[in-house]
């Protein structure tokens, strides 16, 4: 220990002397820092603090310089300690936020003399504690020379011998390491770059010119475990978005999962959640399946599943849902799955072939009683009536109650031309979805025997009237079924379908033992007459949605493939069996569309031109909705179709595998699709002003042009369907329907407010409201009609009351226009549908989970206005009911142990988003205190007000399962 005891000594000894000219090393200091130096005010004061700072700093400097100097002398004895020394000092120089540290900068003028310096000494392990020095010093000159601390740190550590490794990259210091994380990432892509080219591992010293293209030593997992390294200090420090970020541009974003704890795993699971939205699409995965990882190491079950459901994955789903050993949290995940509609064959383990159905009925009976009444929502109607009362809306409605004709500004004396007809068909539906759910409107379910009003619609009329019980007793399937049989016998054909189609709706989003919608509807699919075969078939799609049960392809699949039926009931069969696979790639069912169509292509058949081509088209597209990748062979099949409904399928497929994912580059192929033809067709029109009166082929070449763009309208909804599962695309995709709007040819413009619809649907924001108000007024009648309707999905179940002003208005102005009429009450059905308590926005959880029947409904009830003069104008006005399956109550219920309605105290509020913010910020703003049951709305959050009981669910919203929280009594005694 001599020498070192020696040195310390010169060190003081030497101080003196350079003392003779401090105005030098004054000066010196000056430009070293001038843009830190802060007292240029007065020039006294300034040789005061000069003075003051210069004894230590000089001191500092002078014997950093001396221990530079040290280095540069041929004695080798003293490297090593002066290497310690300088390590130490810039270790311990602990500075302001804001100026560089001072060592660094005293020491920034030698770097260039050292790095000249490091490259002649020999192999050492001095040498690798100098490149760990130079190493920090190289953060001074990141600009110059890029990666100059990652490449100190890789020869540093390639020097050292393999027992003793390097100290952890977090002993230098913060900045450093987001230094080293910075530089990490731009090496790392350009390895991967160069991959391409023969890559040299290892290169010594001789690769360390000042050049910018610098090749480091190490290989790619040497660049990782330093990653590793980084992400260790960084989680431990409060920066959990930097550790993930890191590790994700090396690709290994996996490994965190094994580097978190329990301080950390929540903030770094709930930041990459939020960075799924804006991922290309293998990653976005990846971090859904790791965050999921983490989840279940620190078995948060409910927020496990949550993700398991998102990447709709039947292993993990089971295994999550098999996990707790809580008899209490198992029901609150089958409360979660049953809200998600997750089908019940999931959750048993994978068995034979052959004994699938025993093994089916066995797995029924295994679980206990409670949980498959949970997993079946079959509660959801009691409590559901239940909420109603505590909000003092139990009581039915009438149509003037919605209409507040007496509001509307019609003009006194102006009768309008009333089709009596056409208004009650209205106030069918407005009482359907206003009463929805609730078994007591007066229209239907409380009219007395022959005096229903059924009976005040005609023909066609009279199926929608009879379906519309369904709505008002949904999810109650015992009380239902008995109202519905005694229609079920009506000698009245279309009574008898309504009636059939209702037992559908009434079963939709709940299971029942009975099976009763599959008992009564099987039989009519094979019926001759049209009205029954189709409101059997649809009812049995909206009964069991997302449910993918086999048993029900012998009922509907051959439908599909049958070429003597018509467009009419192959469509709506294959759509069927879309709304019931939906999301499932079923391999059967999308063989057989494909084949029919091919076949249909094939002998030329007329029927793929008719208008019902594109539900077979939706049917299709359905079943790969939010697969993402997987539909690609099956877009490749439809390429081989050289028929326009091809087009028409291959961006239907397209959008549903994307749906919600917010996949910018899928959007931009879809806004291509939208500015196609755009100039052909108007070019096209003054071709025909010219060629009027030539033959007629010209005559068929103009239909052929009007009929092919019908893909366009798909592409618009498309950019919706991908872009609304997360608010920042959703508002750019606004921008984009704006441009279309004003450029766009007619049929682009007749489904722009469709899409906007489809973007935020129960969620009523101004600039929506006054951009749909605006287009409600458009000169093209049939954009309006699309728009009014638009206005009510922006608005369904939310009461607002700017809304429904707008709608009054509407009212008076249409007043003339039956169509538009028509429209407008029926918007304000949606509005005020379920008196407010229902929502249709499919997605739920925080809005993170979409639920996929739900996308279904609002796609299929979407389509259907695509052409609404020919569909829902039309006699197919039953079309609106495909709305059902995305109709559930906005609640937040409360439940004790034994699942009875428990009231506490909880804050409502709008959600905000806290993801990545220091420390415990509010979750909610502006909120106001609530007993349960609250209703919440699209964009509200809830907490519980006070510590009493402990939630089994991650999100407040839906049934949440409550515990007493055990600790809780005592404080308030002690507080006494």
């Amino acid at each position: 220990m001599s020498k070192p005891s020696e040195f310390t000594i010169s060190v003081r000894s030497e101080d003196p002397k350079k003392k003779d000219k401090p105005e030098n090393g004054e000066k010196d200091k000056e430009e070293g820092s001038s843009k830190l130096l802060k007292d240029v005010k007065a020039k006294d004061s300034k040789e005061d603090e000069g003075e003051e700072l210069s004894e230590e700093d000089l001191q500092l400097k002078n014997e950093l310089e001396m221990l530079v100097e040290r280095l540069k002398e041929s004695n080798t004895e003293l490297y090593r300690p002066a290497l310690e020394t300088l390590r130490t000092l810039i270790r311990t120089s602990t500075s302001s936020m804001t100026s560089v540290p001072k060592p660094l900068k005293f020491l920034r003028p030698h770097y260039p003399d050292l790095q000249a310096l490091y490259e002649t000494w020999p192999i050492s392990e001095e040498k690798s504690l100098f490149a760990d020095i130079l190493s920090v010093l190289a953060m001074t000159y990141s600009d110059t020379q890029p990666r100059g601390t990652l490449k100190y740190r890789l020869l540093s550590a390639s020097l050292r011998p393999a027992d003793s490794p390097l100290a952890d990259p977090g002993t230098w210091g913060h900045e450093y390491v987001r230094h080293l994380a910075a530089e990490l990432g731009d090496e790392y892509t350009i390895r991967e770059e160069e991959d391409v080219k023969p890559e040299t591992p290892t290169l010594g010293e001789d690769g360390v010119g000042g050049k910018p293209e610098v090749k480091l030593p190490g290989t790619i997992e040497g660049l990782r475990a330093l990653a590793r390294q980084c992400a260790v200090f960084l989680l431990g420090h409060n920066a959990e978005p930097d550790a993930v970020d890191l590790l994700e541009e090396l690709e290994i974003v996996e490994d965190i999962a094994k580097l978190v704890d329990d301080n950390t795993y929540g903030r770094v699971c709930q930041y990459m959640i939020r960075c799924v939205n804006l991922l290309p699409p293998p990653d976005d995965i990846s971090f859904l399946r790791t965050a999921h990882t983490i989840y279940v190491q620190h078995q948060k079950f409910p927020e496990a599943l949550a993700l398991a459901i998102r990447l709709g994955n039947p292993d993990l789903i089971r295994e999550d849902f098999n996990a707790p050993g809580n008899p209490l949290m198992k029901r609150q995940l089958a409360f979660l799955l049953a809200r998600a509609q997750i089908p019940l064959e999931w959750l048993h383990p994978p068995s034979d072939d052959n004994a699938d159905a025993d093994a089916d009925v066995d797995f029924q009976e295994e679980l206990p009683e409670d949980l498959l009444e949970c997993l079946s929502n079959s509660r959801l109607s009691a409590h559901f009536r239940e909420f109603g009362k505590e909000l003092g809306v139990a009581e039915a409605k009438s149509l003037e109650d919605v209409y507040k004709s007496h509001l509307e500004n019609t003009r006194p004396g102006a009768t309008a031309n009333v089709d009596s007809a056409r208004g009650n068909l209205a106030g069918t539906f407005v009482n359907a979805f206003v009463n929805a759910g609730f078994g007591n409107d007066k229209l239907m379910v409380e009219a007395d025997e022959g005096n229903s009003w059924i009976y005040k619609n005609k023909d066609h009329g009279m199926m929608s009237a009879a379906a519309s019980l369904g709505l008002s007793l949904l999810w109650d399937t015992d009380v239902g079924l008995s109202h519905v049989d005694k229609y079920t016998y009506s000698a009245e054909e279309h009574i008898k379908a309504g009636a059939l189609f209702a037992t559908g709706i009434l079963n939709s989003g709940v299971r029942t033992e009975a099976d009763a919608a599959l008992a009564l509807l099987g039989e009519f699919t094979e019926n001759k007459s049209v009205p029954l075969k189709t409101s059997a078939i649809m009812g049995l799609g909206l009964a069991y949605a997302g449910s993918h049960r086999e048993d029900l392809l012998p009922f509907l699949l051959p439908h599909v493939a049958d070429d003597t039926l018509s467009m009419e009931i192959s469509s709506l069969a294959a759509l069927a069996l879309g709304f019931i696979f939906v999301g499932s790639e079923n391999g059967e069912v999308t063989g057989t569309i494909l084949q029919t169509l091919m076949e249909k292509f094939d002998r030329d058949d007329k029927s793929l031109d008719e208008k019902w081509a594109r539900f077979m088209a939706l049917g299709l597209g359905l079943l790969y909705l939010g697969l993402q990748d997987a539909s690609d062979a099956t877009i490749e099949t439809l390429k081989a179709i050289d028929h326009p409904i091809s087009k028409t399928a291959q961006i239907m497929v397209e959008a549903c595998s994307f749906a919600g994912t917010g996949n910018v580059l899928k959007v931009q192929a879809m806004l291509h699709h939208c500015d196609e033809h755009i100039d052909a067709s108007g070019g096209d029109k003054e071709k025909e002003k010219e060629k009027d009166k030539e033959n007629k082929e010209e005559n068929k070449e103009a239909k052929e042009e009007k009929r092919d763009d019908t893909f366009q309208a798909f592409a618009v909804l498309a950019v919706a369907l991908i872009a609304m599962g997360e608010d920042i695309g959703a508002e750019m995709s606004l921008r984009q329907f704006n441009h279309l709007m004003h450029y766009g040819g007619p049929i682009t413009r007749k489904s722009v407010p469709l899409a906007i619809g489809l973007v935020s649907t129960s969620n009523p924001q101004l600039p929506i409201l006054d951009t749909l108000s605006k287009y409600s007024h458009d000169n093209d009648l049939s954009v309006a009609l699309n728009a009014i309707f638009a206005m009510g999905l922006v608005g369904a179940g939310t009461n607002n009351a700017r809304l429904a002003q707008m709608l009054r208005q509407l009212a008076g102005y249409y007043y003339k226009e039956p169509d538009c009429l028509f429209m407008v009450r029926i918007a304000q059905g949606l509005v005020h549908m379920g008196k407010g308590t229902i929502g249709l926005n499919p997605f739920f959880a925080d809005r993170s989970i979409m639920s996929r029947p739900a996308v279904a409904g609002l796609l299929a009830t979407i389509t259907a206005f695509t052409d609404a003069k020919a569909f829902v104008l039309d006699k197919y006005h039953w079309m609106l009911y495909f709305l059902v399956t995305a109709m559930y109550p906005r609640f937040l219920i409360t439940l004790d142990e034994e699942l009875n309605n428990v009231p506490v105290t909880v804050r409502v509020g709008q959600a905000v988003d806290v993801v990545g913010q220091a420390g415990k910020p509010r979750t909610i703003s502006g909120f106001q205190t609530h007993q349960t049951p609250v209703r919440l709305g699209t964009t509200d959050r809830s907490e519980l007000a006070t510590e009493e009981y402990i939630p089994f669910a991650h999100v407040l919203e839906g049934f949440v399962i409550l515990q007493k929280n055990p600790g809780w009594e005592k404080e308030d005694k002690m507080e006494v």
